[in-house]
């Protein structure tokens, strides 16, 4: 991943889920190391709900950027 780009301007929804894939591999290790199963299973549905949200941030901020870019010529030709 390139995070030196997206550390700069991280959509909310790409913090939630980095906050969701670390909770989940809490879980998921707690769960392992205890022997409980549905703990480990919460844990790895966490980090995959984690990485959808991530990817949803990513798209919003894609299109939020060409957005951005698509109106930049408009005030460069307004004086």
């Amino acid at each position: 991943m390139y995070r030196d780009a997206q550390s700069r301007s991280m959509d909310k929804k790409n913090i939630e889920g980095e906050a969701d894939r670390i909770k989940g591999r809490v879980k998921e290790t707690v769960g392992v190391a205890s022997g409980d199963r549905n703990l480990e299973a919460e844990g790895k549905l966490d980090q995959i709900k984690g990485k959808l949200k991530d990817l949803a941030g990513n798209l919003r901020e894609g299109i939020k950027n060409k957005l951005d870019e698509l109106d930049e010529p408009s005030k460069k030709e307004t004086p």
